[in-house]
């Protein structure tokens, strides 16, 4: 992880996870184990970028920004839910090694793109205003030390 600002990295992460889907997509009908490999690369990826969000970037604006209660930090937790409802019913599939996937695929592609875009254009920048070089260097450190189980789990456990 860089020093990089708050927007350059998330939107990177952003742009590493979408690729890691788009390979599930293209090869669950053809390579199942390469696209179920893609699969858990992205859902464990996402859940870690979820993770760095809400236990390290949303607490820190909203300490600097004085907004907590009913904020957009409130609105990108509930879309985090709703995310993770459509990652675990496609986990399910994938589980079940059952390709057909792609009503599942579209919603979770719906709730990403608008909430992605939220993150990109307002939070994201908004973060990098309100925070000093000192405290994106901590927040740098403190996501380096998030356990992996916080991350890593399927279905409500480390295996996958």
């Amino acid at each position: 992880m860089s020093e990089a600002k708050i927007s350059v990295t998330f939107e990177a992460d952003h742009d590493r996870l979408d690729s890691l889907f788009t390979s599930f997509q293209e090869q669950k009908r053809t390579d199942f184990a390469k696209a179920k490999e893609a699969f858990l690369a992205f859902k464990f990826g996402l859940q870690r970028h979820i993770v760095w969000e809400e236990d390290v970037l949303f607490p820190k604006w909203e300490e600097n920004s004085g907004m907590m209660e009913g904020g957009p930090t409130q609105v990108m937790r509930t879309e985090h839910r709703l995310i993770g409802d459509c990652l675990e019913a496609i986990h399910q599939k994938v589980q079940e090694q059952n390709p057909d996937s792609d009503r599942e695929e579209q919603r979770l592609l719906e709730l990403l793109k608008s909430h992605n875009m939220k993150e990109e254009r307002i939070l994201y920048p908004s973060i990098d205003q309100v925070i000093s070089d000192e405290e994106r260097a901590a927040m740098y450190q403190a996501m380096k030390e998030i356990p992996e189980e916080r991350y890593r789990v399927c279905c409500g456990s480390e295996r996958p």
